[in-house]
């Protein structure tokens, strides 16, 4: 939040910012397709068990150790290989997503800024592998913390060139700055994770390259989960695509919008499903089918109580959300009222999101990794569907709502085939309490549409002003929220206060 705060007020909405962005997403793409759809699906399983000594005679952390050594001797090549592929084709990979003629400056810009970037990508899917190791042993604050490295880094990189290269010509070289300075915070990343790697008690090295059978069942696992990952990034690449056809700025707006969005979505739905993905795998591996459905409905039920009010609150309050956190410097008024209706219509697909997060680690507990691809292929037609219909009449706004529906259905399709299969089925008192859950966020949205008339004066006024008003309607969210949801029973106290405690369920 505080990077694209300062992103926001430096380089605002506009054409440079728009191929920055559109370069930035590239190897984050293919991060979330190799490194997090790949190893989050078939890695961490695999590891857990030899780990744990329950995948075969000798396991341990010998084994395990062994097993790793292996897989990244043979993962680096590929990444590297993929690097270098990617630097050359690059030109036709821009000219794909912007759909602009290659002497133009919407191309030139994006294609500068991927081909510093993209590196990055054999950086952070390192770190991603050494994340699942870490998660493996239930250390999950390196892996969660590694992020702040690059805001960090970009954010002294954007103050820095701000004040070093002043004027109001200077975005474009600020561009440049920013773009260099991803690939040295991956460097920095991948050096913090692996002193934490160390301090587990892990060795990492490489070696000669070898197929063994137990890489090669990895790969068997992985493909098929790279494959539903590609459905979800082959979503955003579309998105980006449609994007690229409206008025300069559409690229920006989604990010910011974005931002928002994933504030809960990553606090929320990718902490759970990190979280339960090795307790999930250990329950499943022995069979306790009701371990596994409790660690299930836990998610989904805390998941639902924390995400259906943020959703509420950025749908009625997106406009002013925006307002506060975004606007000054060359982000103008306008640019937060574009960027509120696109958060809007957004964060509709807020609570699928989560649970397309907390679903999925019941597949890939069972190394199913091929029903979350069938999943992810029909959201994916149904979003591009949607956008053909949507862009001409409701511009960016109308991407996101496709991007909303493609989400639900994805939800859907996942807990239908987990029902059928018996899996997991929902139990009618948890889905009663999210119910109650949802009339609270409802009663909230209500008080919060009041409030926020109330203050509009204080959203572009100075510091103080919108502290004030961020304090007050996020008061008037918690209390109306958390009360009511009190009253009408949306929450199990049990349950809630077993979370929360520090001893051991």
């Amino acid at each position: 939040m505080a990077r694209e705060m300062i992103f926001a007020r430096v380089l605002g909405a506009n054409d440079v910012t728009d191929a920055w962005f559109q370069a930035f997403i590239l190897p984050n793409v293919f991060r979330r397709l190799f490194a997090e759809g790949a190893f989050s699906a078939a890695f961490v399983p695999m590891f857990s068990k030899r780990l744990n000594g329950t995948a075969g005679e000798g396991d341990g952390l010998e084994s395990a150790r062994s097993f790793s050594n292996d897989v990244l001797s043979v993962f680096l090549p590929v990444l590297i290989g993929l690097t270098a592929i990617f630097e050359i084709a690059m030109p036709g990979v821009i000219w794909l997503l912007a759909d602009q003629p290659a002497g133009a400056t919407q191309f030139a810009f994006p294609l500068d800024f991927a081909r510093i970037m993209f590196p990055y990508i054999l950086l952070v899917s390192l770190v991603t592998l050494f994340t699942g190791m870490l998660n493996s042993v239930s250390r999950f604050a390196p892996g969660a913390s590694f992020p702040i490295i690059l805001n960090l880094v970009l954010m002294a990189a954007l103050l820095g060139a701000e004040s070093a290269l002043p004027g109001e010509g200077n975005v474009v070289r600020v561009g440049y700055v920013i773009a260099y300075a991803v690939p040295f915070a991956g460097a920095l990343q991948l050096g913090w994770l692996y002193f934490w790697l160390r301090r587990a008690g892990f060795r990492p090295r490489l070696m000669r390259p070898r197929l063994t059978p137990e890489v090669k069942r990895l790969g068997i696992i992985a493909l098929p989960a790279a494959i539903g990952g590609g459905a979800y990034q082959i979503n955003t690449l579309v998105q980006l695509y449609f994007l690229n056809q409206l008025e300069g700025g559409a690229v920006s707006f989604m990010n910011y919008a974005d931002r928002l969005n994933q504030l809960p979505l990553g606090i929320i739905g990718i902490a759970l499903s990190t979280a339960i993905l090795p307790a999930l795998s250990k329950f499943v591996g022995a069979k306790n089918h009701e371990g596994a459905s409790r660690i299930q409905s836990d998610a989904i039920e805390l998941g639902m109580l924390l995400t259906l009010p943020a959703t509420i609150a950025l749908a009625v309050c997106g406009t002013a959300f925006v307002t506060m956190i975004f606007q000054g410097g060359r982000f103008e008024l306008a640019d937060a009222a574009a960027t509120g209706q696109v958060l809007t219509m957004l964060v509709m697909g807020l609570p699928a999101y989560v649970l397309v997060k907390v679903l999925v680690p019941n597949f890939y507990a069972r190394s199913d990794t091929r029903t979350p691809v069938y999943a992810a292929l029909c959201a994916l037609i149904v979003f591009v569907a949607f956008n053909i219909v949507f862009l001409d009449t409701y511009g960016v706004p109308g991407v996101a709502a496709a991007s909303a529906i493609g989400a639900w259905l994805n939800a859907g399709v996942l807990y239908v085939v987990l029902v059928r299969r018996d899996y997991y089925r929902a139990s009618l008192p948890m889905l009663g309490r999210v119910a109650r859950q949802l009339v609270a966020a409802a009663l909230m949205g209500a008080a919060l549409f009041y409030a926020q008339g109330m203050l509009t004066g204080f959203y572009a006024a100075g510091i103080a002003a919108r502290l004030f008003a961020l304090a007050a309607l996020i008061a008037c969210a918690v209390i109306v929220y958390f009360g009511a949801a009190f009253a009408l029973g949306a929450i199990d106290r049990e349950r809630m206060t077993r979370l929360i405690s520090k001893k051991a369920p």
